[in-house]
């Protein structure tokens, strides 16, 4: 069998060349072993009408054995010839003929230099992606946290707004005065809760007592 790739009739046939010559002396191989087979099954049969036949099975089996290594052996020099024609005449592609789908390399060809520089050229643009990509993932990460803290920074604008109704049914109206106003009550509001504990404490030492 042949050595040779011949990967462009590949891709021309979907198959290899060589695969198709391996099918074709295979299926030849088989169809001379049937052959034989059939050959020696119809001299078994006509030995059975002569009574006086001393030839045994085993016999013929062993000449039909030898007469089919001398057929494969002819049959295997006239494929080898045949397997050269059908390669070189039939499944070939002469080396000035170009396929369809390659007709584009025609019309723009490249050296190997030159394809290597458009693989660089290649890998740089993909690596300029993946930190554009990295980067857009930090930008919205940081968009995601900017758009919480507008949130929070929402809640506490309307917690002062409030606030300041409140101060404003209180009858202040300056900011300053608010959070004065707002210190008074907390202080007002820490001393009522000591005055809380203190009574607790003393009820608790009282019922203690009792």
């Amino acid at each position: 069998m042949s050595v040779n790739p011949m990967a462009y009739e590949a891709q021309f046939f979907g198959f290899t060349p060589q695969t198709c010559m391996l099918r074709i002396y295979i299926a030849f191989q088989d169809y001379l072993f049937e052959m034989m087979l059939v050959v020696e099954s119809v001299i078994l049969k006509k030995l059975d009408g002569f009574s006086g036949c001393k030839i045994s099975p085993s016999q013929i089996r062993k000449s039909t054995e030898k007469f089919l290594l001398f057929m494969k052996e002819h049959f295997d020099k006239l494929f080898s010839k045949m397997e050269e024609v059908l390669l070189q005449l039939v499944l070939n592609i002469p080396e000035n003929v170009l396929l369809p789908e390659d007709k584009v390399h025609e019309q723009y060809p490249y050296t190997k230099e030159q394809f290597q520089a458009l693989q660089d050229e290649i890998k740089q643009l993909q690596q300029q992606y993946r930190a554009e990509a990295s980067a857009g993932q930090v930008l919205r990460a940081e968009l995601e946290e900017q758009t919480a803290v507008r949130a929070e920074l929402e809640k506490t604008l309307q917690w002062f707004d409030g606030l300041d109704n409140i101060c404003r049914e209180h009858g202040t109206s300056n900011f300053k005065e608010s959070f004065a106003f707002l210190t008074q009550n907390s202080k007002k509001l820490q001393g009522v809760l000591k005055d809380v504990e203190k009574k607790s404490n003393q009820l608790k030492k009282h019922d203690q007592l009792l």
